[in-house]
């Protein structure tokens, strides 16, 4: 049946077409199929083994015949380019449909803005202006009503804003859920909040009253406005230890760590309260009995170079608009961390601290639902104040040499322990370990002189 198999030959010169029908790749594979019928031990053996030797040599030989070249395939034609669908008003490439036509991001938004504000424009020609890529910015009236008349619809507009207007209160209404306090939580703000007001009145309920005292310019002391910060300092350092005695778990520590404690945070929460008092129109702050005084007053009357990096943190915490509840939470977290050098027990410190923490986040979340960055905000002033608490520790020391007389007991008291915490963490960085040791022996010898402190707890 099979006699003879028919090629089609080729002249030199001649185009050959594999792709009309019938190609000669298509008569051969029709040719194989038949063969496989009648003859398959050929098929399995000889056939295949020739055509696997033909596709061996054609990888091996640069040159190949012209047989081999038939079962070459073409290469895959190149993606065709991207076409752009032109903006109905203004022809420029469309981003999509908007508002029920083919649009640019530029119309889209010339039109929404347009609806949403009930816009009234003015065409200063003949209200005939060419509207295209270049010329769209020219008349606004003529853009406007080219978008109306390509078909633009009012009504997208204002669907389009209720949905988001939908989410975005959906949103809100999910924060406002979400961040509730709970009983036990809401106990520990309303006792913070009371302790915080019946410990430091607030600004507006103080009767202010001011000196003329060196107020012209800065010196180095002026001993009558150090006397009576001196004599306030120690009545708010009293307050301080009052305010602690009333935060829920601090009585339950050991003496020794609510000394430690105290000490460590003293100075964070006397500057975080003097700074609540900050008065910028006036630049001036107001102590608990009413004494208000400038920058300047407040450098003579003892805070010398400290004055200006307090008063920076003043104006810092004056985006915060943090209330009384706030100020007492953000005092009793300072109080009561259990990162303080010298803890006996820093875990159960750590246990209290949590509650404050979680108390903060939700009470300020929940007083500002579209400002969820605020609690991040206010943890980020107790380095800050930690940096100026160190900076007064400093300022101790050269202050003690600038008063005539001794510092008073309570303050130095407070003070010198911050000071002689500072100086150890100091040495712990740069001195050997034998010189750590001595160290040790002088902060044995300071934690013995702290338990007199034991008399205000």
């Amino acid at each position: 049946m099979f006699d003879y198999m028919e090629f089609q030959s080729f002249g030199p010169g001649e185009i050959v077409d594999f792709y009309s029908s019938p190609s000669p790749i298509c008569m051969l594979q029709e040719q194989e199929q038949d063969l496989a019928a009648f003859f398959p031990e050929l098929i399995e053996s000889d056939w295949q083994e020739s055509r696997c030797s033909q596709s061996v040599g054609s990888q091996s030989s640069s040159s190949s015949s012209s047989s081999d070249d038939l079962f070459t395939s073409p290469p895959s034609p190149p993606p065709p380019p991207r076409t752009y669908k032109p903006c109905f008003v203004c022809q420029d490439k469309s981003s999509g449909y908007h508002y029920g036509v083919s649009a640019c991001e530029g119309c889209k938004g010339f039109f929404r803005r347009s609806v949403q504000k009930n816009m009234v424009y003015t065409c200063h020609r003949d209200r005939n202006c060419i509207i295209n890529k270049i010329t769209r910015n020219r008349c606004q009236y003529c853009r406007l009503q080219r978008c109306f008349a390509v078909g633009m619809s009012k009504e997208s507009v204002r669907n389009d804003r209720n949905r988001r207007k939908g989410k975005k209160e959906a949103v809100k209404m999910t924060i406002m859920e979400t961040y509730e306090l709970t009983a036990e939580l809401g106990l520990i703000v309303e006792k913070i909040c009371r302790a915080h007001r019946e410990t430091f009145p607030s600004l507006c309920q103080l009767g202010k009253y001011t000196t003329n005292s060196s107020s012209d310019h800065r010196i180095q002391l002026d001993l009558g406005l150090w006397d009576k910060f001196s004599e306030l300092a120690t009545k708010c350092i009293i307050k301080v230890v009052e305010f602690a005695k009333r935060v829920p778990g601090f009585t339950g520590l050991t003496i020794a760590d609510q000394i430690t404690l105290l000490k460590a945070a003293c100075l964070d929460i006397l500057i975080l309260r003097i700074c609540t008092r900050y008065t910028p129109d006036q630049d001036t702050m107001t102590f608990s009995d009413g004494l208000t005084l400038t920058r300047t007053q407040i450098h003579n009357a003892g805070f010398g170079p400290l004055t200006d990096q307090v008063f920076t943190f003043a104006g810092q915490l004056l985006p915060l608009e943090m209330d009384d509840t706030e100020s007492g939470l953000l005092s009793a977290i300072c109080l009561v961390s259990g990162d303080r050098q010298d803890l006996e027990e820093p875990s159960k410190v750590e246990v209290l601290q949590e509650p404050l923490l979680e108390a903060l986040k939700i009470y300020s979340r929940k007083r500002r639902p579209s400002m969820p960055l605020m609690f991040p905000k206010a943890l980020m002033k107790i380095t800050d104040l930690r940096s100026i608490s160190a900076k007064g520790a400093e300022r101790v020391v050269t202050l003690k040499m600038e008063i005539p007389g001794s510092m008073p007991p309570l303050i130095e008291e407070m003070l010198e322990d911050l000071q002689n915490l500072e100086k150890h963490q100091k040495k712990q960085s740069e001195e050997s370990r034998a010189e750590q040791n001595t160290s040790q022996h002088t902060r044995t010898a300071s934690s013995q002189r702290m338990n007199s402190s034991a008399s205000l707890l």
